[in-house]
């Protein structure tokens, strides 16, 4: 359960949501980092179960490789034509946004059959368990994102955003930095409302796995996994939807400001995703390359 589309925020929303590591492969190894939950974290599984879960992921992965992937290469030139030709607008930003929420809504759903049957069969322990660990994950998250003082966590986002952006179009100017330092200050205590809501969905989902046998289950969970946003509290709502309207006014401006130095880097950081996702052995014996 990894923060839903926590690279909004990004230039590439959509890689880096496939791309919970930097390295392409590596994600493809482990294809539940590109869905918007990961299993590991939170559920203890036994050897019977790892096995179990291995095999069924290397099926979607296949899945994934021959039918998802050339539209994520498709996408790629679109993101970069707009940085080329210097059209990074709210317009264009909210129609990339739409798409790689519908990709990794696709994604999630073929899964999520499989994820209904392994948790199915979790037994009492685990999912008890699996209560410790939601619990200590949002206990660490509160130390750490919502304990601080309110400046301090405008300050230390704005840092955290500032190092990914110079990731993406290198250093980046004053006038940049400050913009960044803006961005922050407009989402004020967001932080509290998305851990709150964090927290009620972990409550949700532990509700489901206590009534794991019952005929409703395989749909809530879908639910849970796929159509989260129908389940989050009217607060965060409303805060996320200030955060995507305060993302794509930054990267507009980001853009606008940015020069010929940056748009190249971000344009030679976008080629490089490309050849590492053409460099997939699955695509290449899909035919799809």
């Amino acid at each position: 359960m990894t923060r839903w589309l926590k690279h909004l925020s990004l230039l590439l929303p959509l890689c880096l949501a496939l791309m919970a590591c930097n390295r392409v492969d590596l994600a493809y190894r482990n294809l539940d980092t590109i869905i918007p939950w990961t299993l590991n974290d939170y559920l203890n599984m036994d050897r019977e179960q790892k096995d179990w879960l291995e095999e069924r992921l290397e099926e979607h992965l296949q899945w994934h490789c021959a039918t998802q992937l050339p539209d994520y290469l498709d996408w790629l030139t679109r993101t970069r034509q707009m940085v080329s030709t210097r059209q990074v607008t709210d317009t264009a930003l909210q129609a990339r946004t739409l798409e790689a929420k519908q990709a990794i809504a696709r994604t999630a759903r073929q899964i999520t059959p499989s994820a209904v049957e392994l948790l199915r069969g979790m037994n009492d322990q685990q999912v008890n368990e699996m209560k410790l660990a939601f619990a200590k994950d949002v206990r660490e998250r509160q130390e750490k994102y919502v304990e601080p003082p309110l400046a301090r966590q405008i300050q230390r986002r704005s840092q955290r955003m500032d190092k990914r952006l110079t990731d993406w179009l290198g250093p980046l100017n004053k006038a940049q930095q400050q913009r960044v330092l803006a961005w922050s200050t407009a989402l004020g205590d967001q932080n509290r409302l998305w851990i709150a809501n964090r927290a009620h969905w972990q409550a949700l989902f532990s509700q489901a796995m206590d009534q794991r046998h019952t005929s409703d289950f395989a749909q809530r969970i879908e639910t849970l996994l796929v159509d989260r946003e129908s389940l989050w509290t009217p607060a965060y709502r409303q805060a996320y939807a200030n955060a995507e309207v305060q993302a794509r006014a930054l990267l507009v401006d980001l853009m606008a400001d940015s020069n010929d130095e940056q748009r190249q880097h971000l344009q030679n950081r976008i080629d490089k995703v490309r050849d590492q996702f053409n460099a997939l052995k699955c695509l290449r014996a899909a035919g799809t390359s």
